[in-house]
């Protein structure tokens, strides 16, 4: 069991990260200000945390303008796609070991 918990992805460790990909993981892509909305967090909360799964490459972001406004949304890349997976799978086997 011990050998799982070392498994376990440290980026995912943080409440509003594991938020930030569960929501990505069931949405093809999601603006900041609906995941904000979805996890209750500030700006600059949500900011800090998704900069750190942009950094680990786990994030795509994309920016435009809509009305003059700038509008920024993310989507899971396949690397941050796959590292939560295996994140789940190992939690899935500390909960239920066969």
């Amino acid at each position: 069991m011990k050998d799982l918990v070392n498994q376990l992805n440290k980026a995912f460790e943080n409440r509003i990260r594991l938020g930030i990909m569960s929501a990505l993981m069931v949405n093809d892509r999601l603006s900041f200000n609906r995941i904000k909305e979805l996890l209750g967090v500030t700006d600059g909360n949500l900011a800090s945390h998704l900069r750190a799964l942009e950094k680990l490459e786990y994030l795509k972001m994309e920016k435009q303008f809509v009305d003059r406004k700038s509008h920024t949304s993310y989507q899971v890349s396949a690397l941050g796609r796959k590292a939560f997976q295996e994140h789940l799978s190992y939690l899935e086997r500390l909960i239920n070991p066969k």
